[in-house]
């Protein structure tokens, strides 16, 4: 209510002044909201974010390396584990007879038949497998397969320090000279033999080997293809099986033998075999007085060669394999140092005839873990080396 003069009554004047205090206290409350952040809080708030992020950056970091080498390995464990299935299959189905010749490799102890291979190896025998056949008509079931690291320099070879197979169908015997069928003893299939594999006497000429581009590492093989694009060594040895000395040769009584790995592809455990037959002269001479010389037959538990692989329970193949990813960091010349095809001693070691069960794989991831060459850390994770043991049937054949 106003005066006469239009100033306040005493009782309105008195109303703000009540009201003063909580309208001061809102007005600061108000003012010290819209002050925001202090630069100590930001700075905190900042560097807390900057941690969390980089935590979640390595945890990122973290999975996709550990994808990249989940994908790495399983991409080299499927391309393994197809390889490996298609050479057991070759080597369940090779044809083991004592009247054909084999490509395998013997160490420098073995009698007689000497095939050294130092590095990576080859192997070559004939299989009840389908192959390239030359011709629609007269194909047999039999193929000739092989498999070796093509060591071949040409630049650009797209093949070089890569796994071959040649699948190469052969055709019925007489059905056409060429291309060659199976061949027989005493012909070889890729080596010379050895005088003391050949009947007595010598045929004159020696026969020549039907496939000598076999055992070549660096020419061209014909009906073949790249089965192993990631496997630049290739290595193998046999597991001899476990058997009883029959006593033909002393000691008299039976002595047990377990199975062993072995550099050789038949049994020299068993007794002493002669390294050259040695003539006898039979009790009739010829009409001219001579005596025939024919050669004295080994003991019945001997053989110098594989006839049949009759001895072998299993080829054992160890390889070492890189992903494509890992490739691309290594040189050829790094390759070669660790397999051999340089002409020094491989870095992964071949198979020697004091090794065990699973040795040989572990002397190469030693000197995978050594790193002598100066591969890439990354190259190195990509390598993985696998065994296998490619078990064989019975020989379905020997002849004396």
């Amino acid at each position: 209510m106003m005066t006469d003069d239009g100033s306040r009554t005493p009782v309105e004047a008195a109303v703000p002044a009540a009201n003063a205090q909580p309208l001061q206290a809102t007005r600061l409350l108000l003012q010290q909201r819209s002050r925001g952040f202090t630069l100590a809080e930001l700075l905190v708030s900042t560097g807390v974010l900057v941690l969390l992020v980089l935590l979640g950056t390595q945890l990122l970091k973290s999975a996709a390396t550990v994808t990249t080498l989940g994908n790495k390995q399983m991409d080299a464990d499927s391309q393994t584990r197809q390889l490996l299935d298609r050479m057991a299959v070759d080597v369940a189905q090779m044809v083991k007879r004592s009247d054909v010749d084999y490509y395998l490799k013997s160490s420098a102890a073995a009698p007689l038949r000497r095939v050294l291979q130092p590095g990576n190896d080859q192997i070559a025998f004939y299989s009840s497998v389908p192959g390239y056949y030359p011709s629609p008509s007269y194909q047999s079931p039999v193929s000739l397969v092989a498999y070796r690291i093509n060591q071949d320099t040409t630049a650009g070879n797209p093949a070089y320090l890569r796994l071959e197979r040649m699948g190469r169908g052969l055709l019925w015997n007489t059905a056409t000279p060429s291309p060659a069928p199976v061949v027989f003893m005493p012909i070889p299939l890729a080596s010379p033999l050895p005088i003391g594999e050949l009947p007595y006497p010598a045929p004159t000429p020696l026969p020549t080997p039907a496939w000598p581009e076999v055992a070549s590492k660096t020419s061209s093989w014909s009906d073949s293809e790249v089965i192993g694009p990631q496997v630049f060594r290739f290595e193998y040895y046999y597991l001899v099986r476990g058997r009883l000395d029959p006593g033909a040769v002393a000691p008299p009584t039976p002595t047990p033998y377990a199975p062993t790995p072995s550099d050789i592809p038949w049994d020299t455990r068993v007794c002493a075999c002669p390294t050259t037959p040695t003539p006898t002269p039979i009790a009739t001479p010829t009409p001219t007085g001579t005596p025939i010389a024919t050669p004295t037959p080994p003991s019945l538990c001997c053989h110098v060669a594989p006839e049949g692989m009759q001895d072998v329970v299993a080829v054992v193949v160890v390889i070492a394999v890189i992903d494509p990813q890992s490739r691309v960091l290594v040189t050829n010349a790094q390759l070669a140092r660790l397999n051999g095809a340089d002409g020094s001693p491989p870095l992964l070691v071949d198979f020697a005839a004091a090794m065990g069960p699973g040795d040989l794989l572990a002397q190469w991831r030693a000197a995978l873990d050594a790193n002598t060459v100066g591969l890439p850390l990354p190259a190195i994770s990509g390598i993985r080396v696998y065994e296998r043991y490619m078990y064989l049937s019975p020989p379905t054949l020997l002849t004396p």
